[in-house]
């Protein structure tokens, strides 16, 4: 549990305008410091103060880039309960987002893991379609994966991967759940959504499996609560 000086450091922080705006675009996804800048229409330095101060009140984190590793996120310290009670279920970024009744396709480079768990437990969150694809598909679906699955009572046994050429429709919601996907993924009309989840893969162990799902999962929930708030 968070002390009284750590809650008032967190509110001190989020009572500034621009820095409220910034969390709130941080709600539903992970964005470079650029985008936050031209969300926010501030200059480099300025832009700078405001990250350092929601840094150190512990409301965001730097992530650095699986693909290009030149490059780094800003993100909302989501798996912190106490961040999330003070940034609200849904942020302002849902007022952009389609309305329910249109589908969700989630993308991950190889589509054997990070993808598949996001869409079958949105399959359990909401009632809007949902899709997954790859911008490299496996063959198969990552075996941990599966049982990752299945201990959160998910069923991937039988799901198959597929490619982004194959699924995405012009009316999708796309959300890039790891960073190569994102920054392989051209630029066009789909409202477009980074979560930037590590892929298990590389450790290859049951656990980073289920930190990947622990994301993941928390991740879904604040979605579908932002695509409900719109019906």
């Amino acid at each position: 549990m968070l002390n009284v000086a750590q809650r008032a450091r967190m509110h001190a922080a989020l009572g500034e305008p621009v820095r409220l705006a910034i969390v709130d675009h941080l709600s539903l996804g992970d964005v470079s410091p650029g985008e936050l800048g031209r969300v926010v229409n501030l200059q480099t330095n300025l832009l700078a103060h405001h990250l350092r101060v929601l840094d150190e009140a512990g409301l965001i984190r730097r992530v650095r880039s699986e693909g290009d590793g030149r490059r780094n996120y800003v993100q909302l310290v989501q798996d912190d309960p106490a961040v999330v009670a003070l940034t609200g279920a849904v942020g302002a970024l849902a007022d952009t987002l389609p309305r329910s009744g249109q589908r969700v396709v989630f993308v991950c480079t190889q589509n054997s893991a990070r993808s598949q768990l996001a869409a079958a437990a949105w399959s359990r969150a909401s009632r809007i379609p949902v899709a997954s694809a790859g911008t490299h598909p496996a063959a198969r679906i990552h075996p941990r994966a599966v049982r990752v699955g299945r201990r959160h009572g998910l069923a991937l046994g039988k799901a198959r991967t597929a490619h982004v050429a194959d699924v995405i429709q012009p009316s999708d919601l796309l959300v890039a759940v790891c960073d190569n996907a994102f920054e392989e993924l051209p630029p066009n009309d789909h409202p477009l959504l980074h979560w930037a989840v590590p892929d298990p893969a590389r450790a290859d162990t049951d656990e980073a499996f289920e930190a990947a799902y622990d994301q993941i999962s928390q991740r879904v929930e604040r979605l579908a609560d932002a695509l409900r708030s719109r019906v």
